[in-house]
């Protein structure tokens, strides 16, 4: 099987050479039809901090001022994948600096005259499809000042990519990368003169993409919160397109958008930010404002189910819980164990979290972050409740969920979850349940292993022998925000937690276990390294047919009236 995988990797590398060398003789662009917008936003600081020569691309900082981004090397593979897709160009016209300008125009001219003409690694469809929206978008600053010469360079590699799109979109993975390459192609044809021919067949694909890739409840395969966000902004940036085209959105499209916006109220967290599972993190700064207005998402209920995950509310306080199996098929190989987890926002501060995705700080960590000992949710000691199969990436044993119920009523929300994690290895299924208070000020939790059947009982018999009657060793892990300042408290029976918005919350348990405070990381994107923080561990034994622990998270104070937490997590630097 990974043979297999491995030459058919070959075999699109080199259909993608070729068709990069057979799109040098397309002719070049005459020009834009009408104005481009540009629709995409970046980031001032990381602008900011490309201009100073800081070059930070997938989690790797390459320190060059002075110097090109295609002269820089050896970095990996995750760097030069990143710049090839130009997302950068939207930070640059974030900072918005003359210098600003420069380095994008030197940057992408560079890119012509190196990559152009079909060379180089970064011709693949999803990456050329990212490329062709940022040249278009950004095309005032890019083209601010330049000469003839340089112009019809432009434009010339922007019909060269067009032309590889139209052969190669195919080749895209269905997903996200299908969804760049179909939107790509669409702004293309769109925006350029003489690229008319592709406006139909690309809208016609990017609207069967939608029936194919959007379920009926706005979800996408991955379950990957923030690629959910990523497709939407596409949809939206292809139909604004199309309108100012003054060209019809195919009702799958439009009925996309509206399915999509909805769902992404329900991920998302009281301080804005979406819940970080199966690979996603929050998103980018400012992106989901942005995607939800322009799908004309008006405020409404927020639905309290969506794309497998289970939203509590109350006043002030978010829960968002993944309450469904981990998907499997093409999205097995970046899904995370963590059904059952839950993420727990206060305000505009995040208290309990996921690791997140570790995709950007090498394979040791992306393998780490999916195992269940990284998600706010209970484990049994030298077991995933989702396993990955022989390949080694692909989860293939998931747990199944065997029991939910919600319920939601005038003194709060209640959820209940069971899955058969380690019904098999252990006999045991496990459940949660967890209860949020209409004011959003207590969430109460219990959690059990049971042996519920005949032959449960004989597997769990079994694994207490092998064991010599220790039991499954369990624990119950409470992942905390980095910017949470936790201390044990009551005799270590409890734990404080102080936020930088003043709450204070306090954790307790009931139930033969043992309470610890130990290090964790954060994993989050666009930093160097993996921010410390902290997390409650609770322990105990599985030694009968049935263990109960039950805890529960207090808020013992409120943000001081005097202060307004207005105070931003982003930061200007990379640490």
């Amino acid at each position: 099987m990974g043979g297999n995988s491995k030459a058919k990797d070959r075999f699109g590398r080199l259909a993608d050479r070729l068709a990069a060398f057979a799109a040098r003789r397309a002719r070049p662009a005459g020009g834009f039809v009408s104005q481009p917008e540009p629709r995409s936003i970046g980031v001032y600081a990381r602008g900011k901090q490309l201009v100073a020569g800081n070059i930070l691309l997938a989690g790797h900082l390459a320190e060059a001022p002075e110097r090109s981004l295609w002269e820089i090397g050896p970095t990996s593979a995750d760097f030069r994948t990143e710049a090839h897709g130009f997302a950068w160009l939207d930070d640059l016209a974030a900072f918005g600096t003359a210098a600003a300008r420069r380095q994008a125009q030197a940057w992408t001219w560079d890119w012509i005259y190196r990559y152009g003409a079909g060379r180089g690694p970064g011709w693949t469809p999803d990456l050329t499809g990212r490329r062709i929206i940022r040249w278009i978008h950004h095309a005032t600053l890019l083209l601010s000042g330049r000469d003839r010469a340089e112009t019809e360079a432009y434009y010339r590699a922007l019909a060269c990519q067009s032309a590889f799109l139209a052969r190669r979109w195919k080749a895209a993975a269905p997903g996200l990368p299908r969804f760049e390459a179909l939107t790509g192609l669409v702004y293309a044809g769109l925006s350029l003169i003489g690229m008319e021919r592709l406006i139909a067949p690309a809208i016609a694909e990017l609207a069967r993409a939608c029936d194919l890739e959007i379920d009926k409840e706005g979800g996408i395969p991955t379950r990957n919160p923030e690629e959910l966000l990523e497709v939407l902004t596409l949809l939206t940036w292809a139909a604004s397109a199309m309108t100012e085209a003054a060209h019809p959105v195919p009702p799958a499209i439009s009925a996309a958008i509206t399915r999509i916006a909805p769902a992404l109220r329900t991920l998302r967290h009281a301080d804005g930010d979406l819940a970080r599972f199966h690979g996603g993190g929050k998103g980018a700064e400012g992106r989901l404002d942005q995607a939800l207005a322009a799908a004309g998402a008006r405020p409404g209920i927020t639905p309290t189910i969506a794309m497998g995950f289970v939203r509590l509310s109350g006043r002030r306080t978010s829960v968002i819980v993944d309450a469904s199996s981990p998907p499997g098929g093409r999205a097995a190989v970046t899904a995370h164990a963590s059904t059952a987890a839950f993420e727990l926002t206060s305000g505009r501060r995040a208290l309990i979290v996921s690791c997140g995705s570790g995709a950007g700080f090498g394979p040791a960590w992306r393998r780490a972050a999916r195992a269940t000992q990284s998600h706010s949710v209970l484990s049994i000691d030298g077991a995933s409740s989702s396993r990955f199969g022989i390949s080694g990436e692909a989860m293939e044993q998931r747990a199944t969920i065997t029991a939910s119920r919600f319920t939601a009523g005038s003194e709060g929300a209640d959820l209940f979850l069971a899955h058969d994690g380690w019904a098999v290895s252990h006999g045991l299924t496990a459940s949660r349940s967890l209860t949020l208070s209409a004011d959003g000020r207590r969430l109460s939790g219990v959690e059990a292993l049971t042996a519920l059947t005949a032959e449960a009982r004989r597997r769990f018999e079994d694994m207490m022998t092998m064991t010599a009657m220790e039991g499954a060793q369990f624990s119950i892990r409470f992942h905390l925000h980095p910017e949470v300042d936790a201390a044990l408290d009551m005799a270590d029976t409890a734990v404080s937690m102080a936020l930088r918005s003043g709450e204070i919350w306090v954790f307790r348990f009931s139930g033969a276990a043992s309470l610890t405070l130990e290090p964790s990381a954060f994993l989050e994107k666009g930093r160097l390294k993996p921010r410390p923080c902290t997390q409650i561990v609770l322990r105990g034994q599985a030694r009968g047919f049935e263990t109960r622990i039950g805890w529960t998270l207090a808020k013992a104070k409120d943000t001081p009236l005097a202060i307004r937490d207005l105070e931003s997590n982003d930061l200007e630097g990379f640490g």
